[in-house]
């Protein structure tokens, strides 16, 4: 797993989280929400926005992972957080948007599926 890097990757996906308390700035699929209702009981997706921005803020780790799946191909990477949230190891994968890095209301990031890491 490839830490991510790139200062202008890096930028745009910390200000996304840091709007975490903001609508649209973090979105959710509907298969990662289904997952959290199922297996996280009393988790909210804001608490959980929110625990990802500390996790990233705190030193925590990004991995990049170039997207090898067909369905999915127009993007070049997919970018996964693993943290314990409410006593579980949480793997969360996202996906990046922005057109400027700079722009602090630009980025938001797509939470695709959680589960279990």
């Amino acid at each position: 797993m490839a830490r991510l890097t790139d200062p202008t990757i890096l930028h745009a996906y910390q200000n996304a989280l840091a709007n975490h308390r903001f609508e649209g700035f973090i979105q959710w699929t509907e298969v990662a929400r289904e997952w959290i209702s199922k297996n996280l009981e009393g988790c909210n997706l804001k608490g959980l926005a929110e625990q990802m921005h500390l996790y990233v803020m705190g030193g925590g780790k990004i991995d990049q992972q170039p997207e090898r799946r067909p369905e999915w191909s127009h993007y070049d990477f997919h970018y996964d957080l693993r943290f314990t949230y409410a006593g579980k190891k949480l793997y969360i994968e996202t996906r990046l948007h922005f057109d400027d890095p700079n722009d602090p209301d630009g980025p938001v990031i797509t939470v695709v599926n959680v589960h279990l890491a």
